[in-house]
Order: C-alpha cells, then sequence, then structure tokens
C-alpha cells in the first residue's frame, strides 16, 4: 500500500490523504475567516494554506536531511584542497557545502542556475571526463550512485552501471583522498525503473578492487545515525529487512 501511495502522490500528482487533510481542516479556514474579516476593512484575497497550522517547525522525514548535514560536517573538519560531488542534491547537500567553501559538482542533469561556490559541469560518470582522473582529496555522492542505468535522468540503460561508476569514482580520487558515499542496502534487486538496492558485500568488493579501504561504515535513517561500524560486515550483520532496504554511508580512504 505505501509503494502504491508513493506512485500516486509523486508520479501521478494525486495524494488522497492530504486531500482528505484538507476537507477535515476546510471548517477551521472559514471560521478563522470569518473572525478576521469582522475586524479587518482592506482589501483581502484568499490563499488558503490548509495544512501548515498542524505542522512541526521543521519537517525532517527523510534521511536525505541527515546524510547531507552529516556529510557536510565532515567535509568542514577535513577541510579538503578540493572537494568534488557527483549528483547529490544541489538544494541539501551541496547547499550545506556551499555555505563554507567551494565546491565542484558533476551532474548528467543540467543545472541552469549559477550559484555562489558551486562550480557545476554537466556530465556522466560512467563515461568519465579524462581531466577528472585523480583530480581531487575529496569526493562524495550521496543518494546517487543507487539510480545509474536505469534511465530515470535521462542517463543510459545500462545493467552495469552502478559497478561502472564507482570505479570512476575511485579513479576521481587521488591516493590517499577520501570518497563519501550514500546507497540503499539490504538485499540486493533492482526497483525499475526507481533505484538499486545493493548488499552489503557488493559495496565492500568493489570497493577492495579499487584499492579503496573503508574507514566507517553508517545506518542512516529519519532519525538521524542509528548504527555506526568500523567494517561492513558489522553493518551487514544490522540490515535486518532484507525485503526493503537502510541507507548505508560508506567512508572510504584511497590506499596510497
Amino acid at each position: 500500500m505505501r509503494r502504491v501511495y508513493w506512485v500516486f502522490q509523486t508520479q501521478i500528482g494525486v495524494d488522497p490523504i492530504r486531500a482528505a487533510r484538507a476537507l477535515r481542516a476546510a471548517p477551521r479556514f472559514v471560521r478563522d475567516w470569518i473572525r478576521f474579516s469582522a475586524h479587518f476593512g482592506g482589501e483581502m484575497r484568499l490563499l488558503p494554506c490548509l495544512h501548515d497550522w498542524r505542522q512541526e517547525a521543521g519537517e525532517i522525514r527523510q534521511e536525505y536531511f541527515w546524510q547531507d548535514l552529516l556529510v557536510a560536517q565532515k567535509i568542514f573538519q577535513a577541510n579538503p584542497r578540493k572537494h568534488v560531488d557527483v549528483g547529490s542534491r544541489i538544494d541539501g547537500f551541496v547547499a550545506h557545502v556551499a555555505s563554507f567553501r567551494e565546491i565542484e559538482v558533476l551532474d548528467i542533469r543540467p543545472l541552469s542556475k549559477a550559484i555562489p561556490r558551486v562550480v557545476f559541469r554537466q556530465g556522466d560518470i560512467v563515461d568519465l571526463p579524462d581531466d577528472f582522473r585523480e583530480y581531487c582529496d575529496s569526493l562524495s555522492c550521496l543518494h546517487a550512485l543507487e539510480h545509474v542505468g536505469l534511465g530515470r535522468y535521462g542517463d543510459s540503460i545500462n545493467s552495469k552501471g552502478p559497478e561502472n561508476a564507482f570505479r570512476n569514482l575511485a579513479r576521481v580520487l587521488e591516493a590517499g583522498g577520501t570518497l563519501y558515499l550514500s546507497v540503499p542496502c539490504g538485499r540486493e534487486h533492482v526497483e525499475f525503473n526507481g533505484h538499486w538496492v545493493f548488499s552489503v558485500e557488493t559495496i565492500a568488493k568493489w570497493a577492495s578492487e579499487c584499492a579503496l579501504g573503508i574507514r566507517s561504515t553508517s545506518i542512516v535513517n529519519h532519525e538521524g545515525v542509528v548504527a555506526e561500524a568500523d567494517c561492513s560486515e558489522k553493518v551487514d550483520h544490522l540490515l535486518k529487512d532484507r525485503d526493503g532496504y537502510k541507507l548505508c554511508l560508506f567512508v572510504f580512504q584511497k590506499v596510497v
């Protein structure tokens, strides 16, 4: 039912739950409008806002918020020479980092707005630009690798897309550099054309083949970091929901 609701809400544009809440809030709007009108004689136009009064000061419902904040804090503390991001949220993680330093961004989608301290470059991580090899000492790819190869964002269909992209991420890093990577982990499968879900073993295998050592692994959900471990085996033990996924945040260091 949750998946059906997600499709109706995000893909079709019909949100039955929000519609029902709006109907319940309508009498409150009418009541408040009558009370306000009784004491106001100026020009007034109606713009019903039926949901805001029942919400918290800030809605933090997704792991995106926590991963963006946590990795931005890590980069602030590390203060790398050059940080590059591949495919992460511009209005989340990239904006956090751009508030205190320059960040270069590579994304397959265009960006029409110029943003201070954001150097944008449109490109495909599967087809890595030659000048990006051993390009930086700090690199991030947050909640993006799992979309590669499924055509969702205009990329080419490629059943080996995530693996090829991962290997290219490793090539972007200089020796000794740090990679921050978050992906959904659980029982390995594809939810076409939304995303891949990887096993922790697959990510660890790719990392080993690319000379990337795992410094830390964390599980992140809407509450923040709920588990941390210093190796992938310990995190894999924590992934109990094999039919769904949990967001794993890996910190790798490229072997010198």
